[in-house]
């Protein structure tokens, strides 16, 4: 079969392209790997007002509704530019959000991400993409998968961002959207307008350290016990508060918020009052060294461990619906990503053999390297038509079996291009890795080849 776009999807392909060519996605890249979110969520502003995430949200709520073609359309482009961020946790957090029979919440959350104001990221296992600087967090578990489980289980994490009417915020003025430490779990304020008390009122705690330096019969610091930090005294006049005094209430900045609860497996920690030390501070761009980011092969793909706690959601039928057309719409979206990828990288290594020389010749006059990239132009446009369809039938072992021919074709094509430019491919300061990198993480990412082949073997509903 010949798929072929019409005008109007070509030409928002073409205006995505120049767009993305003009923003220097590789420099952008290696600002998002160091955790940088500056020039990431700038351009994350004009991907939205392209209408991308548009796509995956109902128009009642300020989208375009659900295309999925032009998703598609639009990833392969992403892909091609190696943008960075959970693009593809965003709209399938959409599409789970709106497939939730709960029009408060959706009406709350559901024209931010449209807008591109606030970022979602999706998971189905322990760890998140992005998760340090997401307004909104859903984890799920898998039903798209060829072994029969129980419904999804889903949780839902909010952190709603701060009012910026001049535009996204800042990293320097985000605040951070996980604990600092995994030990302190999070709940949903029961009445969000409400000021909530800090744990400090609800539990007893040890007295707070006063803030002086330690003498020579100080005890020693714990295991758990941060260096102190100089903090100013004030004045003599003003009374000193009791440490045994209970602490006023904090009220909530934004509902709902998510405040840290006392666990009962960890001993509490002293409230930070002017009379102690304050509490450590971090942002989206700089993890706290007790929630780092787990290491991935590509360094854009910064994941973190899911904070305790959330809003679980009601397990139903409803919901495992939604779930799994959330997961149908990621993994499609990765295999059009991947498939930009491959197409990005057949460009470049086809441009590097025209240049490279050997015993005076182009090197992309030999014949073995015509074969390899013969093969690599194949498999990519072998994988574009079951791309397609699959944007067209939405049907499970389609979007498996695209999934499948998406991210080989890339896998393969970035072996070629490795190969072909030789030792310069392994460089990190080389703008090649940025693919590379990210050809390997989307092969297993959403599903890799043998859970989509025993989706696609066990029928996966797919229509022939």
């Amino acid at each position: 079969m010949r798929f072929l776009l019409d005008v109007e999807q070509r030409a928002f392909a073409a205006s995505l392209d120049a767009m993305l060519t003009a923003a220097d996605t590789p420099s952008v890249v290696r600002d998002w790997s160091r955790g940088d979110h500056t020039s990431g969520r700038a351009l994350w502003s004009r991907i939205a007002e392209a209408g991308v995430f548009s796509l995956a949200v109902e128009e009642k709520y300020g989208g375009m509704g659900l295309r999925p073609v032009e998703l598609t359309v639009a990833f392969i482009e992403l892909g091609r530019h190696a943008v960075p961020g959970p693009l593809v946790e965003t709209v399938a957090a959409a599409v789970l959000l709106d497939g939730l029979d709960e029009a408060c919440r959706a009406e709350r959350l559901l024209p931010a991400l449209a807008s591109g104001a606030s970022v979602a990221t999706f998971t189905t296992g322990r760890y998140a993409l992005d998760a340090d600087m997401a307004d909104v967090v859903l984890a799920v578990a898998d039903p798209c998968t060829a072994v029969p489980g129980p419904p999804p289980a889903a949780t839902l994490y909010v952190t709603p961002p701060p009012d910026h009417p001049e535009g996204p915020p800042t990293p320097a003025d985000r605040p951070s959207r996980l604990p600092h430490t995994a030990a302190a779990p999070l709940t949903r304020a029961r009445h969000p307008a409400a000021p909530v008390p800090h744990p400090a009122t609800s539990a007893p705690q040890p007295p707070a350290p006063a803030p002086h330096p330690p003498g020579p019969n100080s005890p020693p610091p714990g295991p758990n016990s941060h260096p102190p930090a100089p903090v100013p005294h004030p004045p003599a006049s003003t009374p000193q508060p009791s440490p045994s005094a209970p602490q006023p209430p904090t009220p909530a900045p934004h509902p709902p918020a998510l405040v840290p609860h006392p666990s009962a497996s960890t001993p509490p920690t002293p409230t930070p009052t002017s009379a102690s030390a304050p509490a450590p501070t971090s942002t989206p761009t700089s993890p706290s060294p007790t929630n780092p980011p787990h290491p991935s092969l590509d360094p854009t793909r910064r994941l973190f461990p899911l904070p305790p706690g959330g809003d679980p959601l009601p397990t139903n039928p409803q919901v495992s619906e939604a779930a799994a057309r959330a997961l149908l719409l990621a993994r499609l979206a990765t295999a059009a990503q991947a498939l930009g990828v491959g197409v990005a990288l057949l460009d470049k290594t086809v441009a590097y053999v025209k240049q490279r020389t050997q015993f005076g010749v182009p090197i992309g006059s030999f014949q073995a390297v015509k074969h390899r990239l013969a093969d690599a132009k194949i498999a990519l446009e072998f994988a574009r038509p079951l791309l397609f369809g699959a944007a067209l039938t939405l049907s499970p072992g389609d979007v498996a079996a695209a999934k499948v021919a998406a991210c080989e074709a890339a896998y393969r094509t970035a072996r070629t291009a490795l190969q072909l430019h030789g030792a310069i491919g392994y460089t990190a300061e080389y703008d090649l890795s940025l693919w590379l990198t990210k050809a390997r993480a989307l092969r297993t990412a959403w599903g890799g080849p043998r859970t989509c082949r025993a989706l696609v073997l066990s029928g996966g509903g797919r229509r022939w």
